[in-house]
């Protein structure tokens, strides 16, 4: 059976995003201070991406982002940042905050765009699949005879 078709007898629609998903996000890159005027360059760099919107802050030395976590992710955008040279902001507040980021948007572009694992109804599926089968394994045994012991 094809797993289309386990998805259909089974009611799943994976094709569309779970409500609550949450897809559309909402980030801050932050730059170094050294080299100046870095932060009018990122934001003509980044304002021909399709499907990416720039937002400046009361914070000279930060742009904010927002994306479809389908289109982009964090990692994606400053790897592109940092191979086009520019310095961003390196503590070890901002390391960790963008390890966690980095994790959870790979994880959930991952399982928004896997196929919804049949976990619950799986047997029914394949049991109402095999009832509508034709097959010939059919023993015309009567059931009494067959538990006959």
């Amino acid at each position: 059976m094809r797993r289309e078709t386990a998805y259909k007898l089974a009611g799943r629609h994976h094709d569309r995003p779970e409500p609550g998903a949450d897809i559309h996000k909402q980030r801050v890159i932050r730059f170094k201070a050294l080299p100046p005027g870095q932060l009018e360059r990122a934001w003509r760099s980044l304002q021909p991406l399709k499907a990416l919107q720039l937002e400046r802050t009361d914070d000279p030395l930060a742009i904010v982002v927002h994306y479809s976590v389908l289109d982009y992710s964090l990692e994606t955008l400053e790897d592109a940042l940092r191979e086009a040279g520019f310095a961003l902001d390196n503590s070890l507040f901002t390391k960790l905050v963008r390890a966690i980021i980095y994790f959870s948007e790979e994880t959930q572009r991952h399982n928004l765009l896997s196929p919804e694992r049949l976990i619950k109804q799986s047997n029914e599926v394949y049991v109402q699949a095999w009832d509508h089968h034709i097959h010939g394994d059919h023993d015309d045994t009567p059931l009494e005879l067959r538990e006959y012991k």
